[in-house]
């Protein structure tokens, strides 16, 4: 048969949309040539370092044609109705984000212009005391007029699930808050986006900015109106607490089912607050992430706060030129301090997934606080625990009736046998009301428990609807040890999560309990009564690297190849850490209508560093990012309160190890120190070009495509020569040298004398063996580095540049030797 022309571009048009409906459509980001608002020349030339005018004609117009030239590029070389725009991005990055589907985007791969399209690999979550333990109150914080005047004048910029604008932590109060100073209002420009829980006024003068971004989400979920509000506002709870953790409003009474656990404080708690929402109940993507970052960096904040983000490395690029690492190179260049959650797969090695020098990855750790429960048995036995509740009736000097949870079921129920009914404590249905009530009752970790079916939050609930007098979890020899976080109860109740301990109580409660032939309960004898776990006590060796915090080495692909760069950066508290919470508690049932949480993650530790960073940057105003990295890094401790060596826990449950660089970086942050560090190692875009382009087998042209710069005006003879505070060689040939640059920060001339530890394997010698150098003078020092033995795993060591005025500047030395002269 015949088909004219006509009927064969309508057959072609009908194949083309039937495999494009076919094909799933995904989110993809899209890097395009030209400079965005930020960086553009424009027709003045700028100068070096200088920025132009973000809201200038002349931006608002540079911006408007960036907008339309993505859109003339999609409608150019994309099928009409094959694709959504989501995104325009135009202050730090030239680009957008786009849905579509996978043949769509191989096709715009081949569009003239188009340098860089990665498939959005979603955003997640890396989910008081610690100021006192960071030493702020008596330290930072006085030098800077005390808790109402700490971090004034910084804007604080937070990428994550919003904000509970109603929350103690957040109000403003102009007799303690000072108005918006001056030097807010000028470097600073955001908007006050209301919506569904979000007034209008939630922008009050503590919060400054609140936006959110959803686009992104709305294309890669169907979004829960009930529970994915389009505004600003926090209905998971973890932006709330990384929010108050930095910036928290001082001495904000933490309570919680009745029971005041003291006072929270944020790092910087005279800090302004601008919220950046891209991450929903239901999904969270990369695209509202970096839509987020770049209005951040137009809007003018400060310091970039990021406990969310990808939480796996990518797969056809390098760590480091993965989009959202690019997006953070140009937040630095922007001027911003950018602050990056190292991730939770600890404690395994090469888990980190904050890869880039240009952003500080922060590891957590515990603090010397801890709660313990109690368990009472009538033999006097004493069974420590953990969860935050109450004492059973008559504070625990009264003794129950001790019944295990499966000599409770009922004999006829209709219900399944399995662990969850007969062990767990899941449902109330399966229980004897006769038996249980008034008793303390032991559920068992069981099956359910292991695969994740089961939760506490069940048990407290059976407990509630039939009258417990309290509970007991206890852990089962089946399935070994588990974790227990400290939970806040709304009955009695204590996890006791070690088997030796359950085995104590089982051996007890079978003594004390009579049964038949059959095995059928006659008479429970056994009782117990449950102490007081709510108070805190400070005894706890501390920091210690917490279990889920992930591991260095840093590396430069998915196979996961190590590189010359030290991550995590810095340590700081991110375990069980008292903050802000948003009542909803979405995703957290069991903090549901709570106004705070004692939560665990990196994503506790960011923030931390944050604030500190305001303090830093407040009390040094013309201090660079990479200054304020420094002062960090290189006056953090790798001792603990004790004096010893910083541990780190391992995989095995309640173990310690001597801890490493790749554990803790730098060590822990210290606020009062980083103030005053004496010297700092400098480096801002153009160096971190040249470490980019002094990578191994690293084509250039992937280099160029990702910033749009070339790397023959880039020079650094090894990515190790980049000027930060860590020396890193991943593969130590026979020698290397190793150069890095110093400026003196303080206001009086110093003389420092330089020492090594160097690591096994290495010989290190410096030079200079000392310098004298003058308030901002520079001093280069070289290393030279000779393997002495040949090694299969790291090494570590350290420099230390003492200074007559007391200044310590420590910097870690990780070396993996891997063939001698």
């Amino acid at each position: 048969m015949l088909v004219n022309s006509s009927q064969y571009t309508l057959l072609l048009f009908f194949v083309f949309h039937i495999v494009v409906a076919s094909e799933p459509r995904n989110i993809y980001l899209v890097i395009v040539e030209g400079q965005p608002v930020l960086f553009h020349q424009g027709s003045v030339p700028l100068k070096k370092g200088e920025n132009p005018d973000r809201y200038s004609e002349t931006s608002k117009a540079h911006a408007k044609h960036l907008v339309e030239s993505h859109d003339q590029l999609l409608q150019s070389n994309l099928e009409k109705g094959s694709y959504s725009k989501l995104y325009s991005f135009k202050h730090i990055v030239n680009g957008f984000a786009v849905h579509t589907t996978p043949s769509q985007a191989k096709r715009l791969r081949k569009v003239n212009g188009v340098k860089v399209i990665e498939k959005d690999r979603g955003a997640k979550l890396m989910t008081s005391y610690t100021p006192q333990f960071l030493g702020l109150p008596g330290g930072v914080w006085a030098q800077e007029g005390g808790d109402r005047n700490a971090g004034e004048g910084i804007v604080i910029g937070f990428v994550d699930t919003g904000i509970n604008p109603f929350h103690p932590s957040f109000a403003y109060d102009p007799t303690t808050n000072p108005s918006i100073s001056s030097n807010i209002s000028s470097h600073f420009n955001g908007a006050c986006e209301g919506g569904p829980y979000f007034p209008p006024n939630g922008c009050n003068g503590k919060i400054v900015s609140a936006r959110f971004f959803s686009a992104g989400a709305q294309a890669a979920a169907s979004l829960n109106a009930t529970i994915d509000f389009l505004s600003p506002f926090d209905a998971v709870g973890h932006g709330s607490h990384v929010a108050a953790i930095a910036a928290g409003n001082f001495g904000v009474p933490v309570v919680v089912n009745g029971f005041n656990y003291g006072q929270a404080s944020g790092m910087a708690p005279c800090a302004r607050i601008a919220v950046y929402k891209a991450i929903y109940p239901t999904v969270g993507t990369l695209a509202d992430v970096v839509a987020a970052i770049d209005q951040a960096m137009l809007d003018g904040v400060d310091i970039l706060t990021l406990s969310i983000g990808p939480d796996d490395p990518p797969e056809d690029t390098l760590t480091f030129l993965n989009v959202f690492d690019i997006f953070m190179l140009f937040a630095r260049k922007a001027g911003v301090f950018v602050v990056q959650a190292a991730g939770n797969h600890g404690p395994s090695p090469y888990t980190v997934i904050s890869y880039s020098p240009w952003a500080m990855g922060v590891a957590a750790c515990g603090t010397d606080r801890s709660y313990i429960s109690t368990l009472v048995l009538g033999n006097g036995q004493k069974i420590n625990g953990v969860g935050l509740s109450g004492p059973s009736f008559g504070d625990g000097s009264l003794q129950y009736k001790l019944v295990l949870a499966k000599d409770a079921v009922k004999v006829n129920g209709t219900f399944p046998k399995n662990p969850q009914y007969t062990e767990e404590c899941q449902y109330t249905e399966a229980l004897d009301p006769v038996v249980v009530q008034g008793s303390i009752v032991i559920c068992i970790f069981s099956a359910g428990f292991y695969n994740g079916t089961s939760t506490i939050t069940a048990v407290i609930e059976t407990a509630r609807i039939l009258r417990f007098t309290g509970f007991v979890f206890v852990a089962n020899p089946a399935y070994g040890d588990f974790i227990a976080e400290p939970i806040p109860f709304s009955v009695p109740g204590v996890m006791i999560p070690r088997t030796s301990d359950a085995q104590i109580i089982s051996k007890y409660y079978e003594q004390q309990t009579k049964r038949n032939k059959r095995g059928i309960v006659r008479r429970y004898s056994g009782r117990a009564a449950i102490g007081e776990g709510r108070m805190a006590s400070y005894n706890n060796r501390a920091p210690i690297v917490s279990r889920f915090s992930s591991r260095g080495p840093d590396f430069i692909d998915f196979n996961r190849n190590p590189t010359d760069v030290l991550k995590p950066d810095i340590l700081a508290p991110g375990h069980q850490v008292w903050a802000a919470w948003s009542p909803m508690s979405l995703l957290d049932p069991i903090l549901s209508g709570n106004n705070f949480a004692l939560l665990s993650g990196t994503s506790m530790a960011t923030p931390h560093v944050a604030g500190i960073a305001a303090l830093i940057k407040q009390y040094n105003p013309s201090w660079t990012p990479s200054m304020i990295a420094s002062a960090m890094s290189s006056t953090a401790t790798k001792y603990d309160k004790n004096g010893e060596p910083i541990m780190a826990e391992g995989s095995d449950l309640y173990s310690l190890y001597p801890s490493t660089p790749f554990d803790f970086g730098a060590g822990l942050v210290s606020a009062t120190r980083a103030i005053n560090p004496g010297l700092v190692f400098s480096s801002g875009y153009e160096d971190y070009m040249s470490f980019l382009c002094s990578l191994p087998n690293t084509d250039p042209s992937v280099i160029k495509a990702a910033t749009g710069e070339a790397c023959t005006t880039h020079s650094l003879t090894n990515p190790s020569n980049l000027n930060i505070p860590s020396v890193t060689i991943s593969s130590l040939v026979r020698s290397q040298l190793v150069r890095r640059t110093v400026m003196n920060v303080a206001s009086k001339p110093e003389t420092y004398l330089c020492a090594v530890v160097p690591p096994k394997g290495v010989t290190v010698n410096i030079n200079p063996t000392w310098f004298r150098i003058a308030p901002q003078g520079i001093q280069y020092l070289e290393l030279k580095l000779n393997v002495t033995q040949a090694l299969d795993e790291f090494s570590f060591g350290e420099i230390v540049l003492t200074g007559s005025l007391n200044h310590i500047v420590r910097v870690p030395l990780s070396v993996l030797p891997i063939l001698m002269s």
